[in-house]
């Protein structure tokens, strides 16, 4: 793992002992026959601390989303160890999964989807259509419970999603390129509200992109992987302003906006 300032927030900084949210060491994952199997992460070291907004980019194949498979426990490591604060990573336990598409039952109404993520979790019924209205007034959409996912747009329907992720109150996030089928304006709005609802929540977030502009205003780290095979190649500490409160559109502006953006592209930039 390349080496990081401490007060970054990066891997110096968590190894100091900081409270962990995720921790891998030397985790690797192959597929295909035993024969010939296919290196798909080569020994990645990864340590986030609670709260950290971490952001991967890197090309298609470099193993981003498979590493999100490893830390949401739907793949298990060849080699190396994965932790989620302290225990082995399990499926549909400690950590909200959002994907590219929203995956939203279409049978059901906007309230059914999130009533059913909320009775997996246990939720009594009678709790149910209190937390939904909360869920859906934290992700834009007050009221909407009612409505099927059909008559919703691509960008109401990825809340929905995200409102999903929520229900269970997570302490760790991950998001595997959520906006890339958005249109521009949507995903820009998406974008900030996400970035303000992590820092309200105080919620970890692994979140992976192709997008420089969306890596630098979304991390507080940001991860470059390189392929063949994967690898973190790259921990860049994004110091910018994080409060919900803050001026998105002059952030996006700044002068060091474009310097950790032209930063970022640079280390995307083939050897």
């Amino acid at each position: 793992m390349p080496r990081t300032d401490p007060a970054s927030g990066g891997a110096a900084g968590a190894a100091a002992g900081e409270h962990l949210a995720v921790d891998l060491s030397a985790v690797s994952v192959r597929y295909g026959p035993a024969k010939q199997p296919v290196t798909v992460l080569d020994a990645v070291d990864l340590r986030v601390r609670a709260g950290e907004f971490v952001v991967l980019v890197g090309p298609s194949g470099c193993g981003k989303t498979t590493l999100l498979r490893v830390i949401a426990g739907f793949a298990r490591p060849a080699s190396g160890t994965a932790l989620v604060r302290g225990s082995a990573p399990r499926p549909g336990r400690g950590a909200g999964v959002v994907f590219q598409q929203p995956r939203l039952f279409p049978w059901r109404t906007v309230g059914g989807n999130l009533g059913f993520a909320l009775a997996r979790h246990g939720v009594p019924r009678s709790q149910r259509p209190g937390r939904i209205a909360e869920l859906l007034d934290r992700v834009g959409l007050p009221g909407m419970g009612g409505r099927r996912t059909w008559e919703l747009s691509g960008g109401q329907q990825q809340r929905v999603a995200l409102a999903r992720a929520l229900a269970a109150e997570p302490e760790l996030l991950l998001m595997d390129e959520p906006f890339a089928a958005l249109d521009a304006l949507t995903r820009e709005r998406l974008q900030e509200e996400v970035r303000s609802l992590a820092g309200r929540l105080g919620t970890t977030v692994l979140f992976v992109t192709h997008s420089v502009e969306e890596a630098v205003l979304l991390g507080s780290r940001v991860l470059v992987m390189a392929a063949g095979p994967g690898r973190v190649v790259e921990d860049l500490a994004v110091p910018l302003p994080r409060e919900p409160d803050t001026d998105v559109a002059g952030l996006r502006a700044s002068p060091e906006f474009a310097r950790l953006r032209g930063r970022l592209a640079g280390a995307l930039q083939p050897a």
